[in-house]
């Protein structure tokens, strides 16, 4: 869900379903997805220390509405202090408030197994959410319900976004994304971040690049085990390779 590049990938794989009005939605739907990107970036910061990740997960939806899931990729310990994995499990309802309009509500728990920062305190991290979605757009607000990634007295931290994509070719989708994340009671953390992407579906696989970048003043600079920093917020290019099943 966080992930844009998933997200184009499975609207690819499903367009032509879609399109199918006499289909028949099943009572029960299983999914996956698995994809390789050469850096991950969550709202514009590198969570790997511009390192690609592998990435997957899969979902269960019941026609109802009703969904739930988990997404996994591998972080970097440069960020996350003895962390190397984060696993995503979230739950909600989709519905449509009219023909064209559909909602989703719902709460997603960022989980990352033996990361912990100085202190003992986790990085773990209980966010809910909720999106209107208008043919192409889609609004979306996300609040933590939580200390924010390990922030001392962040509870209530929000992040709103605004998508948007566009079947520019066949197979061939555009995307745009803007956000703005707000860290309560923490000096200069909060941020504008930005995507452009296009991704093509060639059948074996969904091919994607993608310009991501954030307005940081510092460029989010992380100082890496080696002694080096990296600027993990800085304008960079994102390839990705993915695949829905």
């Amino acid at each position: 869900m966080k992930k844009l590049i998933i997200a184009v990938a499975v609207m690819g794989a499903f367009a032509g379903s879609m399109a199918h009005a006499e289909d028949v939605i099943p009572e029960h739907s299983f999914t996956g997805n698995l994809s390789v990107v050469s850096d991950y970036r969550f709202r514009g910061v590198s969570q790997t220390f511009r390192q690609p990740a592998v990435q997957g997960g899969f979902d269960y939806a019941h026609s109802s509405g009703f969904y739930v899931g988990n997404w996994n990729s591998n972080v970097s310990g440069n960020s996350f202090t003895d962390g190397s994995i984060e696993m995503d499990l979230y739950g909600g309802y989709k519905f449509n408030i009219t023909p064209d309009v559909t909602a989703d509500v719902g709460v997603l728990y960022y989980y990352y197994p033996g990361a912990q920062i100085l202190g003992g305190k986790k990085y773990n991290t209980t966010e809910v959410y909720g999106s209107v979605g208008y043919k192409w757009f889609t609004l979306k607000y996300s609040n933590a319900v939580s200390d924010f990634f390990g922030a001392p007295d962040s509870n209530g931290s929000d992040y709103i976004e605004l998508n948007a994509n566009f079947e520019v070719m066949d197979k061939t989708t555009l995307g745009f994304h803007v956000g703005h994340q707000k860290v309560k009671n923490v000096d200069n953390a909060s941020y504008t971040d930005y995507k452009l992407s296009l991704a093509r579906d060639f059948g074996f696989a969904t091919i994607g690049l993608a310009v991501v970048g954030t307005d940081l003043n510092n460029d989010g600079p992380v100082l890496g085990s080696n002694g080096k920093t990296k600027k993990t917020a800085g304008t960079a290019a994102v390839l990705s390779i993915s695949k829905a099943f």
